[in-house]
């Protein structure tokens, strides 16, 4: 299983990324699919999770500005950032569980101020 993350780039404050997430090989019950980050000075952190079945679950720190949704026939997961803040820089991660948890590679968001 691998994940392939894209979408990532450098953004004004106040701007908006779309991060996307696919995941390919051999996929035996796709579960809950999620964003982390990692941020300067900080340990990875939960940014958003959602699950087969569309529920969804958000760090208090981006709730009401990013959004994360699922595509099943795409195993593809993406996370909507809006109204970007310099505090949301760092190199998010795409994570989904099947037997296990894999993770992808991470890409780099950078929000100017």
């Amino acid at each position: 299983v691998q994940l392939q993350a894209s979408g990532g780039g450098l953004v004004q404050a106040g701007g908006s990324l779309r991060l996307s997430c696919v995941v390919s090989g051999t996929i035996v019950n796709l579960g809950s699919m999620g964003w982390y980050r990692r941020t300067p000075g900080k340990q990875r952190e939960l940014v958003a999770t959602i699950t087969r079945g569309g529920s969804t679950n958000y760090a208090d720190s981006v709730k009401d500005r990013f959004f994360i949704s699922r595509d099943n026939a795409k195993n593809t997961v993406y996370l909507q950032m809006n109204s970007l803040k310099p505090d949301d820089t760092g190199v998010y991660y795409c994570a989904a569980t099947t037997v296990r948890a894999y993770w992808g590679q991470g890409t780099l968001v950078t929000v100017s101020s």
